[in-house]
């Protein structure tokens, strides 16, 4: 699987027009619920099961009708969100970072930066994302489905985020998901670096396939 490599955004957006850019977006919403009476839920972030069988966020690759990255990955919310994700709108100021890399089933494939974003929502919206989900253009299709990230520890030290963290995850997006953990105070960093990740995973890569 080839490597990516991380840009700043304006050296991502100098690339030339032999590269393709897609956006992907983490939705996130305070969340006060109580698990089994003991274990405070923190927040609620979405991921999404792939066609792939990988686990990763929604967006899609901005296309030439878009006049920017944000009016492209606002697009591709709709197409595997649904109706829901217009009551909001990703913008620059949630952007987070950029990987470049070709596509990992053939080293001189499609060149593709994928762009991260992470967008703060209420709960209130992130479950009107999750009902109308299923009735998306995309559902069943390139998404299989939405998933919740469990944020708590089970008392035998593996339940909950220990162990989803051991799923398999498209590209840099397990690193992007332990990255905003950090910044939400969920976790410390460095905090889940003794976790036996599979040896595809340990280098982040950007697929060509990733979004579409």
């Amino acid at each position: 699987m080839a490597r990516a490599r991380k840009l700043e955004l304006a050296e991502a957006l100098a690339l030339g027009p032999d590269w393709r850019h897609a956006c992907y977006a983490l939705l996130h919403a305070p969340d006060p619920g109580i698990l089994f009476g003991r274990l405070p839920l923190r927040f609620a972030i979405l991921m999404q099961m792939r066609f792939d069988g990988r686990l990763g966020f929604p967006g899609g690759f901005v296309d030439s009708q878009d006049s920017s990255l944000e009016d492209g990955l606002n697009r591709g919310l709709l197409e595997q969100l649904g109706e829901a994700a217009a009551a909001f709108r990703v913008e620059r100021p949630d952007y987070r970072s950029s990987h470049a890399g070709c596509g990992p089933q053939h080293g001189s494939g499609p060149r593709v930066v994928a762009h991260f974003y992470a967008k703060s929502l209420t709960l209130e919206q992130l479950s009107a994302v999750e009902a109308s989900a299923t009735r998306a253009k995309d559902h069943g299709l390139e998404v299989l489905g939405l998933v919740r990230v469990p944020l708590y520890t089970l008392r035998d030290g593996v339940g909950g985020l220990p162990i989803f963290l051991e799923n398999c995850f498209i590209g840099a997006a397990r690193e992007h998901l332990l990255d905003t953990l950090h910044d939400l105070g969920v976790v410390e960093a460095g905090a889940f670096s003794s976790l036996q990740i599979p040896a595809r995973q340990r280098q982040p890569s950007v697929d060509a396939g990733n979004l579409r």
